[in-house]
């Protein structure tokens, strides 16, 4: 009750005020968590290959403006949510695979204002995002709210899910995900990520193998001072194989490319390299092979 309250709450005021106390909220949790700021600092030493204390510093700041913006794009109406991608670059991308009768995997890294691309499509075309459950229970009909609305619909990460996302790539149809998460045991392969072994999902690889498919990269640019948003289409710079483990790593490093140009926005804090979770089995892996067979 007291998190939709506060939702809600939050969603009424203006994206640049939402900015700026994210700023001031990425700054306290850095200051107050010396895991998470440990965290942070190494990932981002390891990517960058220096130390950079003017991306580290936005980088901090940039993480809470992610957190206290969800309010905004979850709730306010979709028009307006929409509106603020005030200026969007590669979208003949997306013209040129449905004129083609192309289905479309939009893959969507951890960076900038990754809630937001959906939607940006939806407003255009169907999409069919992959949807798991938030950790914390009181969120979940509020992330229903943001990710269900217009003509953006979801798939549960299960069994079921992955045979829906199959089915809509294979009616020529847009599905879009977030490929750099840890999945569960039995899901993943281990591939470099900024030179290091990250547990990588194999579902992005596996739903691109399908036959028809274009992958198309995406990423929302914060803009400052609450500005909106620069929404960005980018077609691969390398050709998948088919083989879904050495297709993991092609995909890890289009989005290292992607992240370095922006690299003060992607979620540094984020545990990327901890052991895959346990007791969630291989199913949507097996699923994933079985429907392209």
């Amino acid at each position: 009750m007291l998190v939709d309250l506060s939702f809600r709450l939050l969603s009424r005021l203006p994206l640049s005020w939402l900015h700026r106390l994210g700023g001031w909220a990425g700054w306290l949790v850095y200051r107050t968590s010396p895991s998470y700021a440990r965290r942070l600092r190494a990932n981002l030493f390891n990517a960058l290959g220096r130390e950079d204390e003017t991306v580290l510093r936005a980088a901090v700041a940039e993480a809470g403006r992610q957190a206290m913006e969800l309010p905004w794009i979850w709730l306010r109406p979709a028009e307006e949510v929409v509106a603020s991608a005030v200026r969007t670059e590669g979208w003949e991308l997306v013209e040129q695979a449905r004129a083609d009768g192309a289905g479309i995997l939009f893959i969507t890294p951890h960076l900038g204002c990754f809630e937001i691309t959906a939607q940006c499509i939806a407003a255009k075309i169907p999409i069919t995002v992959l949807y798991r459950p938030p950790r914390k229970s009181a969120l979940q009909p509020l992330m229903e709210a943001g990710r269900a609305r217009g003509q953006m619909r979801t798939a549960p990460a299960d069994l079921s899910g992955v045979r829906k996302l199959v089915k809509t790539l294979r009616s020529h149809e847009a599905v879009g995900m977030l490929p750099d998460q840890v999945p569960g045991e039995g899901e993943g392969v281990w591939a470099p990520f900024f030179g290091k072994p990250a547990w990588t999902m194999t579902l992005a690889a596996r739903l691109a193998a399908v036959k028809g498919v274009r992958v198309i990269y995406t990423w929302a640019e914060r803009l400052p001072r609450g500005q909106g948003y620069l929404f960005r289409l980018q077609a691969p710079t390398e050709a998948l194989t088919g083989d879904p483990d050495t297709d993991a790593a092609i995909i890890n490093r289009e989005v290292e490319r992607i992240i370095l140009q922006c690299p003060q926005q992607y979620l540094w804090g984020y545990n990327r390299y901890k052991q895959p979770r346990s007791g969630e089995g291989d199913g949507g892996k097996r699923e994933a092979g079985e429907e392209e067979a």
